[in-house]
């Protein structure tokens, strides 16, 4: 079955490379398996260019794959390419696709070349991109605009199940700094569940609008999820990787201040993962927020990598992999968690959420935490981001509270450094002695 082709704002990023940048570079799309590169490039070539050719590297024939031994008489190349796919190329009108890059590494090193030709475009996709199996004895082109694709946001679910309305009634009540009132924040909160629930990933959602049925939306997610598990093996032969994904859950929800490495395989230390790491970033399969060891608007100079915490990129896996000790999540639960009834602190779902939500609109990760000079109480700033040359941090608030006692210790050790102090919550929308209170559905609009 065709792929559903969702609206996607990174649509106006490959445009802008087409009209600026194109003569020059290729454009390499980045992302995660099943996040939609493959769609959206061909789509963007059947909208904007005279013809195209895509090249799927994970099922390319064997006379496709032999084309790349040689590209030295590209004149012989293109003329080949055309009569293997049937498609004729125009000088200056055509887009030639490479998908999955990563599987051939020769071909990605042909784009030096073939761009410095100059009769055609090319978009590259893939995952996995720089684990050293796929870069191994080839030269990276610096002839890539690379860009980076993520899960669906909020307001593209919001598109992507036909409601036109939710993503502007809640721009206006930012806008005007309102709070919803209790009938429209209700209905609001439960949209965002909903998508918390299914999450990003185009095949999950495209799920949900032909089934309805959260179960066989989750039987979706799983199947990502193994793929991804299948994929850390390539990473990783010794699974460790996939360990480690499948124990973010487990950390998130044990309120530890890091990663605690044990939790994924008794015995694991720090120096075991220290290339690891960097290459499940590099699968776009991860969040990573480190630890700011000294707060300030240079948070890479001041970041300790052997502090971090993890997070799935898409919080409907992420929701999926909480649940998988069972062979498959009930609609009961779904509907429990879509209610918001579910008997369980659910406070390291909407953590995953926000760390996505942050991640998306371009900001680095980090928190903070700090220790009290009364007691041995941690004090914990779940984000840092940062907003010209001052702080904002944040809070994130899953039920009942009454206080933000981490909030207000580190906003008065480093008040000269505060621009705007936010707690991300599940409540209405109130500013209260300095602080906005955020209904989480808001964050994205933000």
């Amino acid at each position: 079955m065709k792929n559903s082709v969702f609206k996607r704002k990174i649509y106006e990023e490959i445009l802008e490379w087409k009209d600026a940048r194109s003569d020059k570079y290729a454009l390499l799309i980045k992302g995660a398996r099943r996040v939609g590169k493959s769609t959206i490039a061909e789509e963007f070539a059947k909208n904007e260019f005279k013809s195209y050719i895509l090249l799927d590297f994970a099922h390319a024939n064997k006379e496709i794959i032999e084309l790349f031994d040689d590209t030295y008489n590209l004149d012989f190349f293109f003329l080949q390419l055309q009569q293997l796919t049937g498609t004729r190329l125009y000088e200056g009108e055509s887009v030639i696709i490479f998908d999955e890059v990563q599987l051939l590494p020769k071909a990605r090193q042909a784009i030096k070349y073939l761009v410095a030709d100059g009769r055609y475009k090319y978009i590259e996709t893939g995952s996995l991109l720089s684990i050293k199996k796929n870069t191994k004895d080839i030269l990276i082109p610096s002839e890539e605009h690379k860009i980076s694709m993520y899960p669906m946001d909020f307001e593209e679910f919001l598109w992507a199940i036909g409601d036109e309305i939710t993503a502007e009634t809640i721009k206006t009540l930012l806008k005007n700094k309102k709070a919803a009132g209790n009938a429209m924040h209700r209905n609001l909160m439960r949209i965002f569940r909903l998508y918390m629930l299914i999450g990003g990933m185009p095949q999950a959602i495209e799920t949900y609008l032909e089934t309805n049925n959260l179960q066989a939306v989750d039987a979706v997610k799983r199947e990502i999820v193994d793929l991804y598990e299948e994929d850390f093996t390539k990473i990783d032969g010794s699974g460790l990787a996939g360990d480690i994904y499948d124990a973010i859950p487990a950390n998130l929800s044990g309120n530890a201040s890091r990663y605690v490495l044990t939790t994924a395989r008794e015995g694991t230390r720090a120096n075991h993962v220290v290339d690891l790491i960097p290459d499940m970033l590099s699968s776009f399969t991860v969040n990573i927020a480190y630890h700011a060891n000294n707060p300030s608007v240079g948070f890479a100079l001041e970041k300790d990598i052997g502090r971090y915490k993890l997070f799935t990129s898409d919080v409907g896996l992420f929701v999926t992999l909480a649940f998988k000790d069972k062979n498959y999540t009930e609609n009961i639960i779904y509907n429990k968690l879509l209610s918001d009834k579910l008997d369980a602190n659910l406070g390291y779902v909407y953590e995953n959420a926000v760390a996505q939500m942050l991640k998306v609109k371009g900001n680095n990760l980090f928190y903070y935490t700090m220790e009290s000079e009364t007691s041995n109480h941690l004090y914990e700033i779940d984000f840092l981001i940062s907003v010209g040359d001052k702080l904002c941090p944040i809070e994130v608030k899953s039920g009942n509270y009454r206080t933000h006692r981490s909030l207000d210790v580190f906003c008065d050790k480093f008040s000269r450094r505060i621009k705007d102090k936010y707690v991300v919550h599940i409540k209405d929308f109130k500013r209260e002695n300095g602080i906005n209170y955020i209904p989480v559905y808001m964050l994205p609009f933000l």
